[in-house]
């Protein structure tokens, strides 16, 4: 098992670095929209190949409309939008925030859910790690830092999202339905599947110019990140737990920033490593408890 998670942590980090190679020759939305689409063929073959069923509840294909654009379709597409500008390190840093959001969205929509004073501090400790993360005094003096400010935000806005897809999750669909984890994922990326080919038409028939990175990257993007990891992530979550396997969230910026690194040369400041730091401190407590 710790080779799955190992693959889980490689394959989820590396997704960054996918998207920041293919957005050179494609655009970020046919990039969003490819992936999940590539993703959604993934899974439905792995359910053909394994004999699942669909669900037939009409209630559960609702509510994964709901968790599709959430948790797929709007975060993909702010994400692949700040790849043109960031880091590829930079962006697996601030999608360590999910944790973070996924809590104060509980808290205010879920019944049972407190703001518990070890909860809160973590919050409070997450939030100041985001600000140094961005390097929110440059902003305020520094016109390169300030024109990267919208792309770290939408990073952030992605984050919030995965937030609200896992409260909708938790309150809507979790314990409701006797699906596996592989078939609720399967249909998941299926509406999102759908959604996405309906968005194509108006916003991803720009022109492009895709050499063999773009493509191969799209593909990894896709088919690996989009799509098979979520087996992966059922088994650990199987053998480990859920608190066990929530621990790849730990994992993945370091595999992000280690590849930008690299693969691509990137710089790595100083208060992006303190503030990285600081963010996982603050999701350490949000999920003490856990």
């Amino acid at each position: 098992m710790p080779v799955v998670f190992g693959a889980l942590a490689l394959v989820w980090g590396a997704s960054f670095l996918f998207m920041k190679l293919a957005v050179i020759g494609l655009s970020p939305a046919q990039v969003a929209l490819g992936r999940i689409i590539l993703g959604a063929l993934t899974l439905a073959a792995i359910m053909a190949f394994t004999r699942r069923h669909w669900p037939r509840e009409r209630a559960l294909w609702l509510h994964m409309v709901v968790v599709a654009i959430f948790f797929c379709v709007a975060p993909f597409l702010l994400f692949a939008w700040a790849a043109e500008q960031l880091p590829s390190g930079l962006s697996a840093i601030l999608n360590a925030t999910t944790p973070l959001w996924t809590t104060l969205v509980a808290v205010v929509a879920l019944r049972g859910e407190r703001m518990t004073l070890w909860r809160a501090v973590g919050v409070l400790i997450g939030a100041v790690g985001v600000a140094v993360v961005i390097g929110i005094g440059d902003v305020l003096t520094s016109a390169e830092f300030a024109a990267s400010l919208p792309a770290q935000l939408a990073c952030l806005g992605a984050t919030a999202s995965y937030g609200i897809a896992l409260g909708w999750m938790r309150r809507f669909v979790t314990g409701r339905y006797r699906h596996d984890p592989v078939t609720l994922a399967a249909t998941q990326m299926a509406v999102a599947g759908v959604i996405a080919l309906l968005l194509v038409p108006f916003i991803a028939l720009t022109p492009v110019a895709p050499d063999v990175a773009s493509v191969l990257s799209l593909l990894a993007l896709g088919c690996l990140g989009t799509g098979v990891v979520y087996v992966w992530n059922m088994r650990v979550i199987a053998a480990w737990g859920a608190v066990g396997a929530s621990t790849v969230t730990y994992v993945i910026p370091v595999v992000g920033v280690a590849l930008g690194i690299l693969v691509l040369g990137e710089s790595f400041a100083l208060h992006e490593l303190v503030g990285a730091l600081i963010v996982v401190g603050g999701v350490v407590l949000v999920q003490w408890k856990r």
